[in-house]
């Protein structure tokens, strides 16, 4: 009886790169574009959230939403190379704002947007700061925002407090930080007070955290 032939699963589609190439890439980890990878800007430092760390998040807060991302609005206010929005995206959710404020950073995103043709996706260009003050002046609400910025530059002390305007009731904050955001009774700085640590880990020098509000 002749074998039946065995069909080789379909490559990743390669996405365009504008500027400096890239020297290394992530890859989504689920969802309908799992395994296709990204690519990072060699020229522009990005540090984009480790596939296993991401895995790990993502699996934290699958777990707080009992794995239902059909209703979830994101916003990503450090979008850098797109790995968290886009696999948010890639996880069916309804809709995810990515902003950064770098234009090779968001030429890259639109290009990766096109590729996918990711209709759930909105890239701006914009401060973090800036974006946040004005998406909650605006009265804009999401399920999930997630903050990776720069280390050392107390990007993390301005953007959190504005979070708490900006999420749902039961939303959530994954924040990364170079330094640990957990104090004793009493030290815990005012920019931090009233989040709760639901999850926590490290990776080598980077602190991860997923937050709740409880003003």
């Amino acid at each position: 009886m002749p074998r039946k032939p065995v069909s080789k699963p379909a490559k990743p589609a390669k996405v365009p790169v504008h500027g400096p190439q890239h020297a290394n890439q992530v890859r989504i980890i689920g969802g309908q574009w799992k395994r296709t990878p990204l690519p990072v800007l060699a020229a522009l430092g990005l540090r984009p959230t480790p596939d296993r760390v991401r895995e790990t998040v993502f699996n934290w807060i699958n777990h707080q939403r009992d794995g239902d991302w059909a209703g979830a609005q994101v916003l990503d206010l450090f979008a850098g190379s797109g790995a968290l929005g886009f696999e948010a995206a890639s996880r069916g959710a309804r809709s995810v704002v990515m902003v950064d404020s770098n234009t090779q950073v968001v030429r890259q995103l639109d290009d990766i947007k096109a590729k996918l043709k990711a209709d759930n996706l909105t890239i701006t260009r914009g401060d973090a700061v800036a974006s946040a003050q004005s998406a909650a002046a605006r009265g804009q609400q999401f399920d999930l925002i997630f903050l990776d910025p720069p280390y050392q530059q107390g990007l993390l002390e301005r953007t959190l407090p504005l979070c708490s305007k900006l999420l749902k009731a039961g939303g959530l904050v994954y924040a990364e930080s170079g330094l640990a955001l957990e104090f004793a009774e009493g030290e815990t700085p005012e920019w931090l007070l009233h989040w709760d640590i639901i999850r926590a880990d490290k990776a080598g020098m980077v602190f991860y955290y997923l937050l709740k509000y409880q003003g």
